[in-house]
């Protein structure tokens, strides 16, 4: 049975600069050189990974950072917490800093409020690589929450300076921030979150109302990924949410449903082509 699938893809969808940036330094190190060594995942997206790992990109881990020696070592989009530069110097590691100017900014946004002795409250993932760094710029002091609930039984200072992980959803950092004024705290609020990624908020919804169906391509680590698939479902409920193409299923359609396919700053483009392959052979 054919199923005569009409597909398109969201062309707004994929990298965002930072991770474009990081991912062609990445690429040019490795075809000068045949290795590099990467701090973490260098994108959320475990496919986008593999193909980079094929080329001889190394992930290691903060631990393995400090008994490497007179290497090159990459820092991704995400950013790092002082105490990897100083890991660098000791061991003679050059680093090629591929952060994101937009997260590099943030970070002596930060700097500068912990400097000025100000209470610090970031609204970001527990553990996300981004926030870790976010964090690193106070000594570890500011309090982290991903939501409202976590400081219900927090003793919070009177008036304190509330900053966001970059890409946080702009609707939920502002019913934050009004939901903390009016629990009677003074809130000096900054929205440090990345307008490319923010955007996306507002152009998925008009992209995803022309479908029938959308599958929206995703790894499953990454937070953007998440906001943005929530975005699509609330605007198109028949939203899949899928990370390869192994996790697509004829049965998913209907013969001639107009299918859109999206994803987060994570994903990259030639993902969303193999879907789009993928769907257009059923």
């Amino acid at each position: 049975m054919s199923y005569k699938l009409q597909v398109s893809i969201d062309g707004d969808s994929g990298f965002c600069f930072g991770v474009v940036y990081a991912i062609e330094m990445a690429e040019e190190i490795l075809e000068d050189q045949g290795y590099l060594y990467c701090l973490g995942d260098i994108v959320h997206n475990d496919e986008e990974v593999e193909r980079l790992k094929v080329k001889g990109l190394r992930i290691i881990e903060h631990d393995a950072l400090k008994s490497l020696k007179n290497e090159k070592v990459l820092i991704r989009a995400h950013g790092e917490a002082p105490e990897t530069y100083r890991t660098a110097l000791e061991n003679n590691i050059t680093l090629i800093d591929a952060s994101c100017p937009v997260v590099l900014k943030l970070q002596n946004r930060i700097k500068g409020s912990y400097d000025e002795q100000e209470p610090i409250l970031i609204f970001g993932k527990h553990g996300h690589a981004e926030v870790i760094g976010l964090q690193g710029q106070t000594q570890n002091n500011a309090l982290v929450f991903q939501d409202l609930s976590e400081l219900d039984n927090v003793d919070l200072p009177s008036s304190f300076t509330l900053y966001s992980q970059t890409t946080k959803s702009t609707e939920k950092f502002y019913q934050i921030k009004a939901e903390l004024i009016n629990r009677g705290y003074e809130v000096k609020a900054h929205d440090t979150i990345c307008r490319q990624v923010s955007n996306r908020d507002k152009e998925l919804p008009a992209f995803v109302k022309n479908f029938d169906k959308v599958v929206f391509v995703s790894g499953k680590k990454s937070s953007n990924g998440k906001v943005l698939y929530e975005v699509c479902r609330q605007h198109n409920p028949n939203t899949y949410f899928v990370s390869n193409i192994q996790e697509l299923n004829s049965s998913m359609f209907n013969p001639g449903d107009k299918v859109g396919v999206c994803g987060a700053t994570s994903t990259p483009m030639w993902l969303m082509e193999e879907v789009k392959d993928v769907l257009e052979s059923y």
